[in-house]
């Protein structure tokens, strides 16, 4: 039988009804204890990081997290995290970058209702996830939900109370879980890794542009990050107001030697600033990096991870454009 990693880290799944709302309080065990087939499937060991509603989860949680897989990769065949929903996609997508390559199976996933309600979600995930973990074709970092199963870089939370909470953005499911089967939609070789990354900037910031608004901000913004995502409009473009405050604020950015990147508010297809003059001519005038078809938790946590790890502004910039987990597609 395959030996198992269960990492339990708080979220709705573990969640108990109190006066103040929902709030995790079950351990790992207890959740097993709700899905006993699981015991069929491998051997489960436990360990709990923490106990946090999701909301609350830091960039110093992810890099515990990979710590925690790290230190016991050799004795597991996979590794399943149970996570909150509300943040579970950037988790997802800052371990894709945190444990890259991997051979062995690094699976998130959660409920929308806690465990021990009549009627939930999270038996169907936790088990799913499991038979996901013990299959030998099975690598990297996936989020499991609903009988999908999403590359780690591509998952969204698009609904807030449904079962179906999550959806791959412009790339398509991995592949499904259908009882005992699973139905393998993309031919995806393991790498030869893993490769392990601790260390994060998460001095990054994302602007979601709003009509009339005042440049000023990205000056205020200046002393505390050193990455500005700008979520813009359509395919991408700056707002020619009157002044061009914009492009003003953007050269006092650039040229403070600080990271710009440019993405788009829209759910799917993603930016391409050259399509228009608002985008074409911001294009032409920064050193800018275009997300084009990644998600905005994949660019947030791409950028952390980058800046964290690499001093030199073109390993940075390469980095950015290399592809991993299946995160950018367009270039």
């Amino acid at each position: 039988m395959k030996n198992i990693l269960l990492i339990a880290t708080g979220g709705t799944i573990a969640s108990r009804s109190t006066s103040n709302g929902l709030t995790p309080q079950l351990g790992p065990g207890e959740i097993l204890e709700y899905v006993p087939s699981v015991q069929r499937l491998c051997h489960v060991d436990c360990i709990q990081l923490f106990n946090l509603d999701s909301t609350n989860i830091l960039p110093k949680h992810w890099e515990a997290m990979v710590k925690a897989i790290e230190e016991r990769y050799d004795r597991y065949d996979g590794f399943v995290i149970l996570h909150g929903t509300d943040t579970m996609a950037y988790t997802s997508a800052a371990l894709s970058y945190m444990i890259q390559s991997s051979p062995k199976p690094v699976v998130l996933t959660g409920a929308q209702r806690p465990i021990d309600k009549e009627i939930t979600d999270a038996k169907m995930n936790l088990r799913d996830s499991i038979l996901y973990a013990c299959d030998d074709d099975s690598h990297d970092v996936v989020i499991v939900f609903q009988g999908h199963v999403i590359a780690g870089t591509r998952a969204r939370k698009i609904r807030s109370k449904s079962f179906n909470a999550f959806s791959s953005i412009n790339f398509p499911d991995v592949a499904v879980i259908s009882g005992e089967r699973i139905i393998r939609y993309i031919e995806w070789k393991a790498g030869n890794g893993p490769r392990f990354y601790t260390r994060l900037n998460p001095r990054v910031f994302t602007l979601k542009l709003v009509p009339g608004m005042d440049a000023g901000v990205i000056h205020y913004l200046m002393p505390y990050y050193d990455a500005l995502i700008i979520e813009s409009f359509g395919v991408g473009g700056i707002p020619c107001y009157e002044g061009d405050v914009y492009m003003k604020a953007l050269e006092e950015w650039t040229g403070s030697k600080k990271l710009l990147v440019m993405t788009t508010q829209v759910p799917n297809e993603g930016s391409d600033m050259v399509i228009y003059n608002v985008g074409s001519r911001v294009k032409r005038r920064f050193d800018l990096l275009e997300a084009y078809d990644m998600t905005p938790e994949a660019t947030v946590t791409k950028l952390m991870w980058l800046l964290g790890t690499y001093s030199d502004d073109n390993e940075i910039k390469k980095g950015f454009y290399t592809r991993i987990n299946h995160d950018l597609m367009t270039v």
